[in-house]
């Protein structure tokens, strides 16, 4: 038996995001020097409403890029004889941009730190900054997000689930799911 609780509706979503593309480009005095990098899956999606939102108020498209960084992850051993590999995408040279990386949950800080060695491959930007939708705490690496939808404490026997409209065919929301 599990149990669900929505913590973040579509609307809140949609707020979180527009109040993260406000805070990166006071933060880089703008959106000229940055580039947005989704990691795969639901952070890629979030990285374009984002850059729909810069756009809205700055009237600037920023660059999207797309990054997987399945063979990156240090348990890659765990996840089976052949992980499914996609395709990583990032159209404009990082080499001296404000790179955000985008993703859904920051937990553990392990996806944070294979996405970081990923990027090490593709230049030397000037700086990364790190944007998550929600921040569930229990870090095992030192790793903390710049732009934060929502802080949601929760018990490693929880599962934050983030359901989004382009990714899961379901209108947007995100619960916390708790085993029983």
């Amino acid at each position: 038996m599990t149990n669900e609780k929505q913590i973040l509706s579509a609307e809140e979503i949609r707020r979180s995001l527009t109040r993260i593309a406000h805070e990166i480009a006071e933060r880089n005095e703008g959106v000229q020097n940055v580039i947005l990098v989704g990691i795969r899956r639901r952070g890629v999606p979030l990285a374009r409403r984002i850059a729909a939102a810069l756009a809205d108020f700055e009237g600037q498209q920023v660059p999207i890029g797309q990054l997987d960084i399945t063979l990156y992850r240090d348990d890659l051993h765990m996840r089976g004889p052949a992980p499914l590999v996609r395709k990583t995408e990032i159209q404009a040279d990082i080499t001296q941009r404000v790179v955000v990386l985008v993703d859904d949950v920051l937990y553990t800080g392990r996806t944070v730190r294979a996405a970081l060695d990923a990027l090490a491959d593709l230049g030397r930007p000037m700086c990364i900054q790190l944007a998550v939708l929600v921040d569930r705490g229990h870090r095992e690496l030192p790793i903390r997000a710049d732009f934060v939808g929502k802080n949601v404490p929760t018990s490693r026997e929880e599962r934050v689930e983030v359901r989004l409209s382009e990714v899961d065919d379901e209108p947007d929301q995100v619960t916390i799911v708790r085993s029983e």
